[in-house]
């Protein structure tokens, strides 16, 4: 996965949706998105659909954790700490999620529909295991890539052929956000 000038795309996903075969679900699990030095950890998540976030708060004040994404709208009130429960995020698409306290803290979640998913390395490169030989659309997503996510058709001949896919996405550099010294904050 590269940008427009060639360099690795940071928290970009990559995902294969099997044509024309059900997909094969897996068992659901919990994740943890977490709330560290007054950050959403990690900043981009990929889930299959089914699966359950909770948000511990690992700061030494409270976040006010909500989204108001179409796939998923929920708020968690004021709270350090254990996550006071844990979302169960159950339709494919896009969360952004915020603190309602401090305004520069944002993460992003796509749910997919497919157990086929996973993040690029620090090199740009992604591997994608358990694919089964057959055709597959694969996707790439980043939270700021202008335009739509990108895709092509692949054909796996057998379940150990490599998948040959390279994406080229233009992405907004991520822009650093203001944080207030810890000192001078009341929540």
């Amino acid at each position: 996965m590269r940008d427009a000038s060639g360099r690795p795309v940071a928290d970009a996903v990559v995902y294969a949706v099997p044509s024309g075969a059900a997909v094969e679900l897996r068992a659901a699990k919990t994740v943890a998105i977490e709330q560290l030095d007054r950050e959403f950890v990690p900043y981009v998540s990929v889930i299959q659909a089914g699966t359950q976030v909770e948000f511990p708060n690992r700061d030494p004040i409270q976040h006010h954790v909500y989204s108001f994404s179409p796939a998923k709208t929920f708020e968690i009130k004021l709270y350090t700490g254990r996550s006071p429960g844990v979302i169960l995020f159950d339709k494919p698409g896009v969360i952004t999620i915020g603190c309602n306290i401090h305004d520069w803290m944002i993460a992003y979640v796509l749910v997919v529909a497919t157990p086929h998913f996973a993040k690029v390395d620090a090199a740009g490169n992604v591997r994608l295991r358990d694919l089964r030989a057959g055709s597959y659309e694969v996707r790439a997503w980043h939270p700021l890539q202008r335009g739509a996510a990108a895709s092509v058709n692949v054909t796996l001949e057998s379940a150990a052929t490599a998948m040959p896919a390279a994406f080229n996405l233009d992405v907004e550099p991520r822009k650093a956000r203001y944080k207030p010294p810890l000192d001078r904050m009341r929540y």
